[in-house]
């Protein structure tokens, strides 16, 4: 199994999702153009009925000649059953539909799509009772390295249960620790709060203490990802900035003169760590660059001042971030260009 080749493929039918889904505009159309490619990727027989069977009849008890969209078949039994939706439509949290197939039959994995974002479920609460949660969710447009690993599991040839069902069950506590730790980042509980302050402050715990203690808390965490993400990249920043060669294009925008009372604050670098950060996993961080001006300050693909992604924009009275051809945003913190990720990817998309 050439897993390079399977990247290559999930990555250029995903640049084929945002390209055609304006066009495509119901469920049946979908399928043929990106859902039967995302499985032929895998390595299954799309045009092999005894493989990947259309329209799989999973009898719903007193409602007989029940049918998934598709079932991945071997030697007889479904082992992957697949709910399909239009490219226009959004998946919802839980689709009854499969949950009550997935009741019915054999097969340990499920699969809900809509061409675009695949949810996969399997049994880790109940046995043979479909999960209320995926523990695998995939934008098959912006795929990140570490979900290439698990996608590959459900290749033809690759294909173990039991290694599936093993890291799913580790992907789902993961899913739910970093969600945990994300809510609590921005707003800590007070149950999360009385855990920490009790390892820093020895005096009683009130809820005024909770509450005194809740933006040094918030704070600290902040400053220490910031820290950490710094850190990681501080090779990248210096390589980056005044030393590379500046390029000349004849571009429709100027670019501003790098004069001695510009000064690249350090703010405005962790802005430049934090983005180059969210988009490791779609272009290599040595083609991201910054270049600052008095006005704002941009990073860059390439060095190319036309290929900017996104602005950081410091006011007296606010800071903010306008992401190309997405929108302006306000932000508290370099930080929070992370809620704007999957704009960014956007941003990015165009110069892959």
């Amino acid at each position: 199994m050439e897993i390079e080749k399977i990247k290559d493929d999930l990555k250029t039918l995903g640049k084929r999702v945002s390209e055609l889904s304006g066009n495509i505009t119901n469920e049946e159309q979908t399928k043929n153009a990106f859902i039967m490619p995302f499985f032929q990727a895998l390595g299954y027989d799309i045009f092999n009925p005894l493989e990947f069977v259309p329209e799989f009849t999973a009898d719903v008890g007193i409602k007989k000649g029940e049918k998934v969209d598709y079932a991945v078949v071997t030697d007889g039994k479904p082992q992957i059953l697949i709910e399909c939706k239009s490219v226009s439509e959004r998946l919802t949290k839980h689709d009854s539909q499969l949950f009550r197939y997935f009741g019915t039959t054999n097969s340990k994995f499920a699969i809900l799509t809509n061409g675009k974002e695949y949810r996969f479920f399997t049994d880790l609460d109940e046995a043979n009772k479909m999960d209320s949660t995926p523990f695998l969710t995939v934008d098959i447009e912006n795929i990140r390295d570490n979900q290439f690993s698990e996608i590959i599991k459900f290749h033809k040839n690759n294909f173990d249960i039991d290694k599936i069902v093993s890291s799913a069950s580790e992907l789902k506590y993961l899913n739910i620790l970093k969600t945990f730790l994300s809510e609590n980042l921005t707003e800590p509980t007070d149950s999360f709060l009385s855990y920490l302050v009790s390892e820093i402050y020895d005096g009683r715990k009130t809820q005024a203490i909770l509450d005194s203690f809740k933006p040094i808390i918030t704070k600290g965490f902040n400053q220490f990802i910031s820290e950490k993400v710094n850190e990681k990249l501080s090779a990248a920043l210096n390589t980056n900035g005044a030393s590379s060669e500046i390029e000349s294009d004849n571009e429709l925008e100027t670019i501003e003169d790098h004069s001695s009372d510009i000064v690249t604050t350090p703010e405005e670098l962790e802005a430049y760590t934090v983005v180059k950060m969210l988009l490791q996993d779609v272009i290599t961080p040595d083609r991201i660059f910054y270049r600052d001006n008095r006005s704002y300050f941009n990073i860059i693909v390439d060095n190319k001042i036309t290929k900017w992604v996104l602005r950081f924009i410091v006011k007296p009275s606010k800071t903010s971030i306008e992401v190309r051809d997405c929108g302006t945003f306000e932000i508290d913190s370099p930080l929070d260009i992370s809620k704007y990720t999957v704009e960014l990817h956007e941003a990015v998309a165009k110069f892959l």
